[in-house]
């Protein structure tokens, strides 16, 4: 009686370990990266022939930083601190194409202003009472020839009071991030108004976005009802792939100049922007905004001729692995490659995101995604099976250590 008793036991404990063993739950296969997960655009670092003085950026928005020079200290930007004005206006009072936006009546008070800004010496436009100026037209006359006293009308017009609009401009540079940059006009006259290259790149990066913007900047002339026939200070637009956008130049600031270009690489246009600022006369007949504009010139051409298509991976590239623990596997290929923007030297990174859990696969079924990181710029490809990974046998089910969690 006892022996049976025992082989009951024995039968039960069995047959409790065989039905533990098959009910338990099966482990996801492991996925493994099969390509280096951080690597560089191959070649030779671009040697960006920054200015001798003062502090430069060049960068490509969406991409990255290509560089900067001199220190990141705010000095006053004279005129280039319109890019704010007109951002803000815009952002306020958007144009469309073929809008000309409210009209505002000039006022004494605005020819009063007009008058003292001749008699020191200011960049303005001409105005007279009664006259009536659109928001693209006094847009124009900021961004053009550079008009202080347009900047301090489109001011009133968007905020009620140049105060007000001064206090947006500040709000506004903290929520782009521009950590060194603080105003205290509309204008940039006041040498109070100070940033740095690179914050002044992150304002152009978001008026660049705007067409309104980008179609202003990009007209060497206009004509206004008073003032007449406009010139754009821009006198770099159209050299070296330069689409705009803004100078400046005081006694204070120097020469300083914000641009863009939109060269044609491997078959898209991509935007680049730069900044330069605090250049000095070299020359008796060298100015500082001259001096600005060769200097803005010669980062263009070099930001442009660095750039190029790179290809991290081909189409059929193996680039994960997959295994479980019953000795199957499978590998993970793309299905087409990648392009991006970038220039030798720029680091990139890759990962594989599974899809997850997975217990079985079939050949060409996606198992997870490859996103390839180059600066700001993301791809992600499908990455599908090849080979497949069936179920476990039953003898590895049964076989499996106890103490295992798998």
């Amino acid at each position: 009686m006892r022996r049976r008793t025992v082989t009951v036991g024995i039968v039960t404990l069995l047959f409790v370990v065989v039905a533990v063993q098959w009910t338990r739950r099966v482990p996801p296969m492991q996925t493994s990266l099969r390509m280096l997960a951080q690597s560089h655009v191959p070649g030779h670092e671009p040697a960006i022939p920054w200015p001798k003085e003062g502090q430069a950026a060049l960068a490509v928005p969406g991409v990255g930083w290509m560089g900067q020079h001199g220190a990141e200290t705010a000095v006053p930007i004279a005129s280039v601190a319109k890019l704010m004005t007109a951002y803000l206006v815009l952002h306020d009072h958007p144009l469309s194409q073929g809008q000309d936006g409210p009209t505002v009546t000039i006022t004494g008070a605005d020819v009063a202003e007009y008058q003292h800004d001749v008699a020191t010496g200011q960049s303005c436009l001409r105005v007279a009472t009664g006259e009536q100026l659109s928001e693209r037209q006094l847009l124009e006359a900021l961004l053009l020839p550079s008009a202080n006293n347009a900047a301090n009308i489109l001011a009133r017009f968007d905020a009620g009071s140049t105060t007000a609009f001064v206090a947006k401009m500040n709000a506004t540079a903290k929520q782009f991030g521009m950590a060194n940059t603080r105003y205290a006009d509309a204008s940039g006259v006041n040498p109070a108004t100070v940033s740095t290259a690179v914050d002044q790149i992150r304002i152009a990066e978001q008026d660049m976005t705007n067409p309104t913007f980008v179609g202003i900047v990009a007209r060497k002339k206009v004509t206004l009802p008073v003032a007449g026939v406009q010139y754009n200070v821009d006198y770099a637009l159209g050299h070296d792939g330069i689409v705009g956008i803004k100078t400046g130049t005081t006694d204070q600031a120097g020469g300083c100049f914000v641009f863009a270009t939109r060269p044609n690489i491997g078959g898209q246009h991509v935007l680049v922007v730069g900044a330069v600022l605090g250049q000095q006369p070299n020359t008796p007949i060298n100015n500082e905004l001259m001096v600005a504009l060769t200097a803005g010139e010669t980062l263009a051409q070099a930001g442009d001729k660095a750039l190029k298509t790179f290809s991290p991976l081909s189409a059929g590239a193996t680039v994960a692995s997959l295994s479980v623990p019953w000795g199957q596997s499978a590998e993970g290929v793309v299905g087409h490659g990648v392009s991006l923007v970038g220039w030798p030297g720029l680091n990139y990174r890759v990962r594989f995101e599974p899809k997850l859990p997975m217990r079985t696969v079939q050949s060409g079924q996606q198992i997870g995604t490859l996103v390839v990181q180059a600066g700001e710029e993301t791809a992600r490809v499908p990455v599908m099976a090849r080979g497949t990974i069936g179920r476990p046998p039953v003898n590895w089910r049964l076989e499996r250590s106890l103490f295992t969690a798998q």
